[in-house]
């Protein structure tokens, strides 16, 4: 499935209009005289990368992303780059992360489920947390209720309790009941 997702982004962006920069007409031309990858450098995996990039993020949005990663000329968005053009040139599916590219495609959000969630890198450990969190939310709000409906016990009602749980005999809780009367 995932070798169909990327080749299906591959195509699209094969023919997609590109005019945002010089180095595209250069990658385009890696595309076009179909070379391996074991044949590039990593200078042309960069520019395919950039390539791809303004493809997913169009204009100015691909500005964003740049800075994003770490801002234009950084070390940090040259390997974003080759890594792009790894996944999407070469085909190699793991050359990055899901959570990168979740963030790149805009998808990364800042919810509870993400972060400590399957997708977020923490695997198990973080769904046990996850799952350990909402059962002690649960189990507070079930205890909250408990107390709340405790402190509506009205006070014959608890003389009634304790009459017959047998604390009291029958001529003190007559007059404790005649007390509370008044």
């Amino acid at each position: 499935m995932k070798k169909i997702l990327i080749l299906v982004v591959f195509v699209i962006l094969l023919f997609s209009p590109v005019y945002a920069s010089e180095n595209f007409d250069e990658a385009l031309e890696i595309m076009q005289a179909k070379i391996p990858c074991s044949e590039l450098s990593d200078d042309q995996l960069e520019i395919l990368g950039d390539y791809y990039m303004e493809q997913m993020h169009p204009g100015d949005l691909h500005e964003v992303m740049d800075e994003r990663m770490g801002g234009e000329g950084s070390e940090n968005l040259r390997l974003v780059h080759i890594n792009m053009a790894k996944m999407f040139y070469c085909g190699q599916t793991n050359a990055m992360p899901m959570n990168m590219m979740s963030m790149m495609m805009n998808r990364g959000g800042n919810n509870m489920m993400y972060n400590f969630g399957m997708m977020s890198g923490y695997g198990a450990t973080g769904t046990i947390v996850m799952i350990i969190f909402w059962i002690a939310v649960i189990w507070l709000i079930v205890w909250v209720i408990r107390e709340l409906a405790k402190g509506k016990e009205s006070s014959s009602d608890i003389l009634e309790k304790r009459y017959a749980k047998g604390e009291l005999s029958k001529k003190q809780y007559q007059e404790m009941k005649k007390t509370l009367k008044r």
